[in-house]
């Protein structure tokens, strides 16, 4: 099942604790002003967890997702972790939570990562359909078409 989690108090946020990528991010900043975790699964068995910010500027460095977006409507999703507790659930996540963004944030028309300059990260992003946008000093921006 998936869920949209934008309230604080939501239990499904203990995961947050299991971040590989981004575990210095608070969970109150996960969930705060156009920010929100999809999370696939349930409380006894998670699958898979990703956060997202969205903004109107295509962020370089994970100190540019705290910058406080314009009034400006934003028009890019930017997932800056994910990761899953059972193999191909990431896939899955991400493309489900994309679904929704399109449905709920009819401004957003890019999605695009933070990723760590990993191997790991890059695999999975290209083998999902994305493209280098920009190889940052110490991150990659993925961009997906998502015609998926």
């Amino acid at each position: 099942m998936l869920n949209l989690i934008k309230d604080i108090n939501d239990p499904l946020l203990s995961y947050i604790k299991d971040d590989p990528v981004r575990p210095e991010i608070p969970t109150d900043f996960r969930v705060s002003k156009n920010r929100f975790v999809g999370f696939l699964g349930d409380s006894q068995s998670p699958q898979a967890i990703v956060c997202v910010s969205l903004h109107s500027s295509i962020p370089q460095k994970v100190e540019d997702l705290y910058e406080e977006n314009s009034d400006e409507e934003p028009n890019t999703a930017v997932f800056y972790t994910i990761w899953s507790y059972v193999p191909g659930k990431a896939s899955d996540l991400l493309f489900a939570v994309v679904d929704e963004i399109k449905k709920s944030y009819p401004t957003v028309t890019r999605f695009i990562t933070l990723s760590p300059k990993t191997m790991t990260a890059r695999k999975f992003h290209l083998r999902n359909g994305a493209n280098i946008f920009r190889e940052n000093e110490h991150t990659i921006n993925y961009e997906y078409s998502l015609v998926k």
